[in-house]
């Protein structure tokens, strides 16, 4: 059976190879192929000057091509698209010589594969994500370019799949871009699946269709192809077809590049190649306004008290903050109460808020903190006196100090072997910013917050 897609495929490979790259961009791979009539391959000019253009300049080389192609065409016949119709009921159903020939159907509509509510313009931007968000949105806008790879990482339910789903949606909206957006356990599977089908030529030519024919790949928690050898043997390659071919690449994990353990090197070099970059635990702040954003969504007036109690416990994941704002939503409805004090708010939640059982110790707080300034838990504790390192340390004391309550010389000898008049003053001043420092105050509380929420 002839496929009249694959020839013209097959046609415009020579013909690229022939031709200035300027005429064969602007006249001729613009041409679609449209049927076999009298064994000519009839083919769609975009305009009627495009049609005459590519008749009289180049039709000889078209046609000399298709031959040496399929040696069963004789000839080929420019169209425009009204012409169209009259050549379909006129085809020819097999070509001499060759057998049947065959019509790849006309597409319907693209299904959408992303949640529509998963927009940049739904995606609160706070400062622990505003440089991820603005990658998305440069990717977005120029798929392929200087950003390929982009690689987002961060901890679960903070917003990697939310930008993933925003891009997919510009570019749906925007372009006729081909768009696969698969989760790693799908690409895994379809890995699998293709080496151990080798026999089946139907099934590695769809897996090829499928991963090395789209414009843009995304991939959702490459971190699982960790330990995944033939996986990710077989997935180098497809990185590199794309890359080389100018395909955009998208991938998110829950680890920088160089912390994923058990991969290898070569894939670590290749995904942060590109740009990498990283979506913090958000502020109170940030977290109160996503509140607010999902619940006018759900038509529910949030009011600021209930909004700030669930933003203060559930400060590691938007994920869980958005549970949790379900489920008042649901109980004001099933009760027919307004949920609208941090009283009421206790009662709705008292369920999903147990208190924590695991001991914090001050190792965990000097993590936390390190983790939250991004500064290194030897500078936290050692004797370097910059700014940035001064001052989440004397959170750290502070925080020590009020969640431990261990005796000043004993937090001392942890920095370092500073006295205690040193750790005293320390304590003293963050409680004193605590209630003049806005920053500080939302600094403390959302450390304390994420050790509390363990």
């Amino acid at each position: 059976m002839i496929n009249i897609d694959n020839i013209w495929k097959d046609t415009l490979d020579e013909l690229s190879k022939l031709m200035t790259v300027v005429s064969f961009e602007v006249w001729v791979e613009k041409l679609e192929p449209v049927c076999i009539f009298q064994n000519q391959l009839v083919l769609c000019a975009p305009t009627k000057t495009a049609k005459k253009t590519v008749e009289t300049k180049y039709g000889d080389v078209i046609t000399e091509v298709l031959s040496a192609v399929n040696p069963q065409l004789t000839g080929s016949i420019f169209i425009t698209e009204e012409q169209k119709d009259e050549y379909l009921k006129s085809q020819d159903s097999v070509l001499d010589g060759a057998g049947f020939i065959i019509n790849e159907p006309v597409p319907g509509p693209i299904k959408n594969p992303f949640k529509e509510n998963y927009t940049f313009e739904t995606f609160i931007q706070g400062k622990s994500n505003a440089y991820a968000l603005a990658a998305a949105k440069s990717v977005a806008e120029n798929p392929g370019g200087t950003y390929n790879p982009l690689f987002i990482y961060s901890g679960v339910g903070l917003g990697k799949t939310h930008l993933l789903n925003a891009i997919g949606n510009y570019l749906m909206s925007t372009t006729k871009s081909r768009i696969l957006y698969v989760n790693s356990e799908t690409m895994i599977n379809d890995i699998i699946s293709n080496m151990t089908n080798k026999t089946s030529n139907e099934e590695s030519n769809a897996f090829r269709e499928k991963y090395r024919t789209c414009d843009v790949l995304m991939v959702d928690d490459v971190q699982f192809l960790s330990g995944k050898t033939a996986t990710q043997e077989a997935f180098f390659h497809i990185f590199n077809d794309l890359y080389q071919n100018n395909k955009q690449i998208i991938l998110t994990s829950d680890k920088a590049p160089k912390d994923i353990g058990a991969l290898e090197e070569r894939l670590k070099t290749r995904f942060a190649s590109g740009l990498t970059v990283d979506i913090q635990i958000p502020d109170l702040e940030t977290r109160v306004a996503i509140l607010h954003s999902k619940a006018a969504q759900q038509k529910f007036n949030l009011s600021k008290e209930v909004a700030f109690f669930i933003a203060e416990n559930s400060p590691s994941s938007i994920r869980e903050m958005e549970g949790l704002l379900n489920k008042i939503i649901f109980y004001s409805s099933l009760t027919n109460h307004i949920i609208d004090t941090e009283e009421l708010a206790q009662e709705a939640l008292k369920d999903s808020l147990s208190e924590k059982k695991e001991v914090i110790d001050a190792t965990d707080i000097v993590n936390a903190v390190a983790d939250y300034f991004r500064v290194s838990v030897q500078d936290l504790v050692g004797p370097k006196r910059e700014k940035k390192i001064v001052e989440p340390r004397m959170i750290a004391i502070y925080l020590i100090n009020e969640l431990l309550s261990m005796p000043l010389a004993a937090i001392g000898a942890m920095f370092g072997n500073r006295d205690h008049t040193t750790i005293m003053h320390s304590r003293d001043k963050i409680t004193e910013d605590i209630r003049t420092d806005t920053r500080i105050k939302i600094a403390v509380v959302d450390i304390k917050s994420k050790l509390l929420d363990r």
